[in-house]
């Protein structure tokens, strides 16, 4: 029961709906943010359902027969376990407090810092072809033995996530002298350097996206605009030269200004796409009835799901899958907004930029807006590196919406369970008058 009606009736203005609160309304109410860490939990546990689905619809082939003892070696298969660990992490994760990711507890005290340090050691092992192995040209990934059974991971994707979190940290530690060109600046500078000039060896797209991440979150961190300039330059250089010394990099983009040139080749992987987005026309041919997916759309369970998506489902389930995203973005943005932590801002920010900007390249490439490139689909191409570590990401994020103030009266609305109004209106009435007598004689005394 409330005691202070001063405070409270004081604090009765509601400026952001330009109403007044009524008093009734109090009485069993509960935040309007206080749904928002579900909202977030339902859509991302709706794209990773969607995902497992169309893993195992466009896994399927007419001549291959599952072996059940060797249940780990199908990825369609594989994916069904992920889904549900996936989302144990999400949930475990989201009752464990962000602010232990901090470097305010100091550099040694911080998970992020070796999360950041273990990064850059996987990074330098995975090129080494003793340890890195070799998959569609590339050597991204790192086989971990597990019994019977190996396991793919990707340490470009732990990158990823440990720099958003250590720059959401650093800016945070140091917002004071942030603005410091040589003392903060470029130390940042060079850690970033660091983790995309090994990422970008074998995975530019990747190195691409961390970089840009870098950027937007130094630039809301309040880093000046002139120090991002700086560095721009050789940026610009390094991905040059990091383009024309692949011939694999300059097909892709040849092919996607001059596709007629390289339709049986560089840009077969795109006409496909949109070869599937197209035949599934609006409500798209059924679940499971694609033809794209028997051996016509390569990389259809990975970066290429989408169109399986649109093929089967047709515009209204790739709307459907660019809707969910809206959302996840827009809820995320509220959590910004709502967060009174700096470094929960930061940290919220960035992770909602990476699967919100991860997810738009995928839409993309996927409808060769963007030229071809292996970036997966968030939380629905098949894999368990991106899916587990976002899932671990959104977990950090539904914290951050549960930590958020719930104080706020301009923020309360009524629950369910709460009286009605005819019920409590008298009552209000009573102690509104009560509080006015009150404040009368208080300015009675002040004034003699």
């Amino acid at each position: 029961m409330v005691t202070d009606k001063k405070q409270i009736y004081s604090e009765l203005a509601c400026p952001q709906f330009n109403r007044r609160v009524e008093p009734n309304l109090l009485v069993g109410a509960e935040p309007a943010g206080a749904r928002l860490p579900d909202y977030i939990a339902a859509s991302v546990i709706l794209l990773m359902a969607l995902g497992t689905v169309f893993v195992f619809s466009a896994s399927a082939n007419v001549s291959q027969q599952i072996n059940l003892h060797q249940f780990y070696n199908y990825h369609q298969l594989r994916q069904v376990i992920f889904f549900p660990l996936a989302v144990i992490i999400m949930y475990a994760l989201s009752y464990l407090d962000y602010r232990h990711l901090s470097l305010k507890a100091g550099w040694l005290k911080s998970p992020v810092v070796y999360l950041l340090v273990l990064s850059i050691a996987l990074l330098i092992l995975v090129l080494s072809p003793q340890f890195g192995i070799e998959i569609n040209r590339a050597r991204r990934w790192l086989r971990i033995p597990a019994g019977p059974i190996s396991i793919s991971f990707q340490p470009s994707e732990l990158a990823k996530w440990s720099l958003v979190f250590f720059l959401a940290a650093f800016c945070d530690k140091f917002s004071d002298s942030l603005k410091l060109y040589r003392k903060r600046f470029v130390p940042l500078c060079l850690v970033v350097a660091a983790v995309v000039g090994l990422i970008i060896v074998e995975d530019f797209g990747t190195a691409a996206l961390i970089a840009f991440l870098a950027f937007l979150l130094l630039i809301i961190a309040g880093v000046k605009f002139w120090h991002l300039l700086t560095p721009l330059p050789i940026v610009v250089v390094v991905f040059f030269a990091a383009l024309i010394c692949s011939p694999t990099r300059i097909q892709r983009i040849s092919a996607f200004i001059h596709p007629e040139k390289w339709a049986g080749s560089a840009a077969y992987q795109a006409n496909q796409s949109l070869i599937a987005l197209g035949s599934g026309k609006v409500l798209g041919k059924g679940l499971g009835r694609g033809i794209c997916k028997y051996g016509h759309l390569p990389e259809d369970t990975t970066d290429f799901i989408f169109a399986i998506i649109g093929e089967e489902l047709g515009f209204v389930g790739t709307a459907a899958v660019i809707g969910l995203f809206i959302i996840f973005v827009w809820l995320g943005v509220l959590v910004v907004i709502r967060c009174r932590d700096r470094f929960g801002q930061l940290l919220a920010a960035g992770i909602v930029l990476a699967i919100g900007i991860q997810a738009a390249i995928n839409i993309g490439v996927v409808t060769v807006v963007l030229p071809t490139k292996g970036t997966p689909l968030p939380f629905v191409s098949a894999g368990g590196t991106s899916l587990l570590l976002s899932a671990a990401a959104v977990g950090i994020l539904l914290n951050i919406a549960r930590q958020s103030p719930k104080d706020e009266l301009s923020c309360y609305m009524p629950a369910a369970d709460s009286p009605s109004r005819s019920t409590t209106a008298e009552q209000s009435r009573q102690d509104e008058a009560e509080w006015t007598s009150t404040s009368s004689v208080e300015s009675q005394e002040q004034g003699e």
